[in-house]
């Protein structure tokens, strides 16, 4: 058991070290997302394998969201074109209402296919617009990082060894002058 100067201790010098570890993560997290978009503007690509310096793989960074999603923005205008075609999809309370089932699938339907058009895969009628949705911003798009298997271990070993020192690992200095981090 350690005493409460050495867990004091060890907690400040593990924040310090997490503090700048963090700023210089979303620092290269933002770089990264900017320079996925850029090249899945230019070429198409969405996804990207990350590498140690050595040269082994050791995750894959994959742009993910749209951006775009289709909303329901007037729940009447909606709610009213439901009931005119597809009646069977209401649910009568106090209230009429969408069923929630049938709400979701169109508006994923309609954000896959970036419009408010939607066509019918059962009668294959084509509703030009469906009244009360429209594509709206939605969720900023964000990019992930799935590891290979050992991807981890291999960051882990490679810093052990002294392999990340430089180009990969933030500069550990002073910190700020009131000694904040």
């Amino acid at each position: 058991m350690s005493s409460i100067k050495e867990a004091a201790a060890r907690e400040a010098v593990l924040k310090t070290l997490l503090d700048t570890v963090r700023a210089d993560y979303e620092t290269a997290r933002a770089e990264t997302q900017e320079l996925l978009e850029q090249i899945s503007e230019e070429t198409g690509t969405q996804q990207v394998v990350a590498a140690l310096p050595d040269g082994p793989d050791i995750a894959t960074v994959s742009l993910s969201g749209s951006g775009v999603e289709a909303k329901v923005t007037d729940r009447e205008k909606f709610t009213a074109w439901v009931i005119q075609n597809y009646g069977t999809e209401i649910e009568r309370r106090f209230v009429t209402e969408v069923r929630e089932a049938f709400t979701k699938l169109l508006l994923k339907q309609m954000t896959a296919a970036g419009s408010t058009e939607w066509s019918d895969p059962e009668t294959g009628v084509i509703h030009d617009e469906v009244p009360g949705v429209e594509l709206v911003q939605g969720r900023s798009r964000t990019h992930s990082v799935r590891f290979k298997k050992d991807g981890r271990e291999r960051v882990m070993q490679a810093w052990r060894d002294g392999h990340l020192a430089g180009a990969l690992l933030p500069q550990l200095g002073a910190g700020t002058e009131d000694g904040a981090v």
